[in-house]
């Protein structure tokens, strides 16, 4: 069991607990979300004892082994493999202590404890978590110095969860992983035998792999049980009830003070007055829950061009050797909106940048529009920004003509404040250089934006306002993300990459997952058809387009209602509307109420509908 009692902390004189209290059962998985900025590194180094607690204390089961990812491994000459093995010391004492023992007794206390820890199977296991990360078992053998720091993150992951710790704590382990070792972490996370606590701003894992949130808000420690999508409507209805009764107390605090102005100087009153001010004295007040800050990313809209922005004919594209990618035979639209699927080192990346004319065909053609903007975001790009400079300074050099007031309207567009633009580059948290590679790479208005993982260092708020952009966005979008989520709420469509090819991926996205969870000769068999199918005509570009673009306004249409609805049911939870002195303008909140449910019900019906059709022509193509 880890408790944590009544612990404080403070920073240079800024606290980040106080007096906070948490108890999570051993084995639980529990997801810690908060603010960025509000201590969740900060804990994780506190339970493992980095850092020395102000007041309080953190209790730990005795001889619990606590590990984590603190930084990647060192470029050295030793294999992935070898690597991973070493991570487990007790493993790696034991068997060199094997060589050397000439006890009886002790050799038989190595050897059984050897077998309880599952030692002679350590290669398989190691092998098959490198395997999940993304190594293919060619790799196993190569030293770590051949590898990128994300890849030997990746690496320090696999020793991690290869040693098994008693208290395993991960901190943003999706960061570094693409969509496939992000899937396979979910699912090994789930089997984990021991405590799992994890920072993350992932809602698939939090929602999969974890069975309680542990939420940091306000220097204090709330478990709240269930997945994340559970806590999140929890906590808003916690906050809704919180206001309502903070708002009640306010009118009923109002009420009294006004009697008590009204006569404490009257004599006949006097003693009502005062049995008031008591009543004052002893309300404990209720504080409204604080707005959180508003996420925002405003993408500015570019003209439309005529389709197609980009075509492919039996183009092929590598790096000087033989092609990564053959017989390409794609289009894309100013309305698509595009997921990359499959497997690291298929050719995503490569794609991506054949389509941001960052690479050249080798074989066949590429056409794009005369016209054609591109914005192209990886990760890459938020470490070639210039630390020494501001967020303020990297966007005057694009734009040096326009006013400084103008350029930081441009900033506050992508959430970086008054403060932010004017703070050095290298100071600046990863959320906030991710914001900023966004708006230098959105700054001209792209017809195309190609997103290669802009998730990574967001918050969970951040991703939201993400979808949002994305959605209300007039350009084409090509996603290449980890996270389930923003691919789910923005792609219309979805082409796999996969043995050389790019082709169209006909079912979704959680069949695409439960594919790969079951391994490859299970994906084969799934995409195998039962039956041969005669064969139809396909459904035309033009009207599958048309389809996706109405589904998109009804599922708009929804939102926008929804938004309605919620705004109205905070309005009629405020007990101030149920007093006698004002059923007229309850019944009137009550009409609109009913009127907008009624309409809510239509545009469902109409996305139904609108999805319906889609289903079918895409059955008949």
């Amino acid at each position: 069991m880890l408790k944590l009692d009544d612990i404080s902390y403070s920073i240079e004189g800024r606290p980040l607990f106080e007096n906070a209290n948490a108890t999570i059962p051993t084995g639980h998985k529990v997801g810690l979300v908060g603010p960025n900025g509000a201590g969740k590194t900060t804990l994780f180094r506190l339970i493992r004892g980095e850092l020395t607690l102000d007041t309080g204390a953190i209790t730990i089961p005795s001889r619990a082994r606590i590990g984590g990812v603190a930084q990647e491994v060192p470029a050295s000459a030793t294999s992935l493999l070898d690597t991973v093995l070493e991570a487990d010391t007790e493993r790696a004492e034991l068997l060199a202590e094997s060589e050397t023992a000439t006890d009886p007794g002790r050799i038989s206390d190595i050897q059984t404890r050897l077998s309880d820890i599952d030692a002679w199977s350590a290669e398989a296991r190691a092998a098959s978590i490198l395997t999940g990360l993304g190594f293919p078992s060619h790799q196993h053998s190569m030293p770590c110095s051949d590898f990128s720091g994300g890849w030997r993150m990746r690496v320090a992951l696999a020793g991690v969860l290869f040693a098994q710790p008693e208290m395993l704590l991960l901190d943003e382990p999706t960061n570094y992983l693409d969509l496939e070792g992000a899937l396979w972490l979910e699912a090994y996370l789930q089997r984990y035998p021991h405590t799992v606590l994890v920072i993350s701003h992932d809602r698939g894992l939090l929602n999969r792999a974890v069975g309680a949130i542990l939420h940091l808000d306000e220097r204090k420690l709330t478990l709240w049980q269930g997945p994340y999508d559970q806590f999140a409507r929890q906590r808003a209805e916690q906050r809704a009830v919180q206001m309502a009764a903070a708002k009640k107390q306010d009118l009923r605090r109002a009420h009294l003070q006004s009697f008590v102005d009204r006569f404490k100087a009257k004599a006949s009153k006097a003693k009502q007055a005062q049995s008031r001010v008591k009543m004052l004295e002893k309300m404990t007040p209720i504080s409204a829950p604080e707005e959180a800050a508003k996420r925002v990313f405003s993408f500015p809209n570019p003209e439309t061009l005529s389709p197609p922005i980009i075509a492919t004919d039996d183009a092929a594209v590598g790096y000087g050797g033989p092609p990564i990618l053959r017989r390409l035979g794609l289009r894309i639209d100013q309305d698509d909106r595009i997921a990359l699927l499959g497997r690291n080192g298929e050719g995503k990346s490569t794609l991506s940048k054949l389509l941001a004319d960052k690479l050249k065909t080798c074989e066949g053609t590429i056409a794009r529009s005369n016209k054609l903007r591109i914005g192209y975001f990886a990760q890459h790009q938020m470490d070639e920004l210039h630390a020494d400079e501001t967020p303020l300074q990297h966007i005057q050099r694009e734009r040096p003509t326009e006013s400084p007031a103008r350029l930081r309207a441009r900033l506050a567009g992508f959430g970086l404040g008054a403060d932010q633009a004017e703070t050095l580059c290298a100071k600046l948290s990863g959320g906030q250089k991710a914001r900023l590679s966004l708006l230098l790479a959105t700054l001209d208005a792209p017809h195309l934006l190609i997103l290669d993982e802009p998730t990574n260092h967001l918050d969970i708020q951040s991703r939201e306002a993400l979808v949002e952009a994305l959605t209300a966005y007039g350009g084409a979008v090509v996603l290449v993300s980890h996270d389930m989520h923003l691919l789910s709420m923005v792609a219309d469509r979805l082409w796999l990459v996969k043995d050389g090819a790019v082709k169209p991926y006909e079912d979704d996205l959680e069949a695409y997952r439960k594919l790969l969870l079951s391994g490859e000769k299970e994906a084969r068999k799934a995409q195998k058809p039962e039956k041969p199918k005669p064969k139809v005509e396909r459904a035309g570009k033009e009207e599958l387009q048309a389809l996706r673009a109405e589904l998109r306004k009804c599922e708009a249409r929804v939102d926008k209602i929804e938004d309605m609805r919620a705004k109205l049911a905070v309005k009629l939870a405020d007990p101030a509307l149920y007093e006698d002195t004002k059923a007229g303008e309850l019944a009137t909140w009550n009409k609109k109420y009913a009127e907008v449910m009624d309409g809510l019900a239509r545009a469902e019906q109409l996305w139904e509908a609108a999805q319906s059709k889609l289903d079918q022509a895409q059955a008949r193509g």
